[in-house]
């Protein structure tokens, strides 16, 4: 039996964005407000805050930002309800200036996770259900966002970097599971050659160098990690171009 899509409400504004949700039935993600913010790069117009719907029918609820800030974007949640995701200005919506404070909230207070030495740019994208984070930061050298660095967090350690792969500047984490493997993309300076990895207690691993004899299409993106170690995310055709998704099963 199929289900009817649902519209989750906004704070007033027009716009909305799902981003995740966990098994006790919330959703996170942002929604516009009625406030018409100057920090604000058109066509955005509005300011944006970080909301988790649910677990009822049509329920909304703000997540606090940091002190000072104007806007936000929650971009995961774990079962435990603890969420991540970005505090800072409206700016150009999700990005950039908003992405000013990697944050996590729980219990209803949000907590600044911290960076890796630039201002901007600083953005969870995954939590796990042991409450460790991963995403991407900027690089104080290029304040567009040209060059990032993927990030893991825990409580006990803080803020990480992951690096790159041999050869790559640019990397992004987008998932983690239990045993704090994490997958995303990691990138040369010209982003012609982005490629798969995976990393595990401080060694990244291309995920190309241990597929299937057979399969040609390099694996570009690796998106997300189940607690099986399997990995879902993006192939590139070298021949034709055509990108594909992929599921990559560990051979054990």
């Amino acid at each position: 039996m199929g289900k009817r899509p649902e519209a989750l409400p906004t704070l007033g504004g027009n716009n909305g964005f799902a981003t995740g949700a966990n098994n006790r039935g919330q959703v996170v993600g942002w929604a516009e407000n009625t406030c018409h913010d100057p920090t604000c790069a058109p066509p955005q117009v509005l300011q944006f805050r970080p909301v988790v719907w649910g677990p009822g029918q049509n329920q909304i609820k703000e997540f606090p930002l940091i002190s000072g800030d104007t806007s936000g974007a929650a971009t995961g949640i774990n079962d435990q309800g603890q969420a991540v995701g970005i505090s800072g200005i409206c700016d150009q919506a999700i990005g950039r200036h908003t992405a000013k404070h990697a944050v996590l909230w729980d219990s209803g207070k949000v907590t600044n996770i911290g960076n890796l030495g630039a201002q901007w740019w600083n953005t969870p994208t995954a939590i796990n259900q042991r409450g460790d984070v991963v995403g991407f930061a900027g690089d104080s050298s290029f304040p567009e966002g040209d060059i990032l660095h993927a990030f893991i967090w825990t409580k006990t350690d803080g803020i990480r970097p992951l690096g790159a792969l041999p050869g790559h500047v640019h990397s992004e984490a987008y998932g983690i599971n239990e045993d704090r493997q994490v997958v995303g993309v990691s990138c040369d300076a010209d982003f012609v050659d982005c490629r798969a990895f995976v990393w595990k207690d401080g060694v990244m691993t291309d995920l190309n160098a241990v597929k299937a004899p057979g399969f040609s299409a390099r694996l570009e993106q690796a998106k997300d990690i189940n607690e099986r170690g399997e990995i879902a995310g993006r192939s590139i055709d070298p021949t034709t171009g055509l990108r594909r998704a992929f599921l990559a099963v560990p051979a054990h």
